[in-house]
């Protein structure tokens, strides 16, 4: 368990409704930072997990709003900073694989247009809308933007190429953001292997299985332990910047 004071700190955690996410936004919370929470309009998980937070004694606020929209993401963004005062720490965790169930890189008749777009606009162009969006209010501080990549954009199919190539690009783009926001701002990304999310939840046993036996360390990540990484690369690393962090078990070892 990480112990360290964020007392002061301000924090955004996209798509943190659940999962990662909100494993995120729990534990800066729980060190004693200020935590907007953002989800997406109409979801009632999210303000369901603000109150939940909020009756522990958390600094949890509600920031609603897709990332996925050009201009609503902004929107987002700048108000979440407002109501917090400012922002040391911007988690870029919203994203979306498209699919229940895993497409054959074969199959490109499933790889639509449509499809195409929504991966790129909320996995990609959404973490870099949010990433310009608070990058005035994170040069102030001296900030940090954390994205969550997968270990599909590194070495692994991952659930369709499409999902594989942005992810791909968040790591990209995450060497180019450190160039562009230093030295004021550090930028990382975190690459988790197999997550026992709500979103793998519906997955074969024997799937899950199978990671697990891979995995060097024999079991899946918890969200916690993918939080663990994200808040050693925004609280702590004072001199890592550009680089993907692969958090997996030693899966793809």
């Amino acid at each position: 368990m990480i112990t360290m004071d964020l007392t002061g700190k301000r924090a955004l955690v996209t798509g943190s409704a659940s999962g990662i996410g909100l494993a995120c936004v729990t534990m800066m919370a729980s060190l004693g930072a200020r935590v907007a929470l953002n989800h997406l309009p109409g979801d009632e998980a999210g303000p369901k997990q603000v109150a939940a937070l909020r009756a522990k004694g958390f600094d949890v606020i509600a920031a609603p709003g897709n990332v996925a929209i050009p201009g609503e993401a902004e929107a987002m963004v700048e108000t979440a900073i407002t109501a917090l005062g400012g922002l040391d720490y911007l988690v870029n965790n919203a994203g979306t694989s498209g699919t229940s169930e895993p497409i054959p890189p074969s199959e490109l008749d499933q790889m639509t247009e449509e499809f195409w777009q929504l991966l790129l606009n909320t996995n990609l162009i959404g973490s870099f809308r949010c990433a310009k969006a608070a990058a005035p209010a994170l040069k102030d501080g001296g900030g940090a933007i954390v994205s969550i990549a997968s270990i599909a954009g590194v070495s692994s199919q991952g659930s369709s190429l499409v999902y594989a190539a942005t992810k791909a690009g968040i790591v990209n783009m995450t060497r180019s953001l450190a160039r562009g926001l230093g030295p004021n701002v550090r930028v990382n990304a975190v690459a988790p292997g197999h997550v026992e999310t709500g979103w793998t939840a519906p997955w074969p046993e024997e799937r899950k299985q199978t990671s697990r036996d891979q995995a060097a360390l024999k079991r899946n990540c918890k969200p916690e332990d993918i939080a663990e990484a994200v808040l050693f690369l925004c609280a702590s690393a004072s001199m890592v910047t550009g680089q993907t962090l692969v958090v997996d078990g030693g899966l793809t070892l």
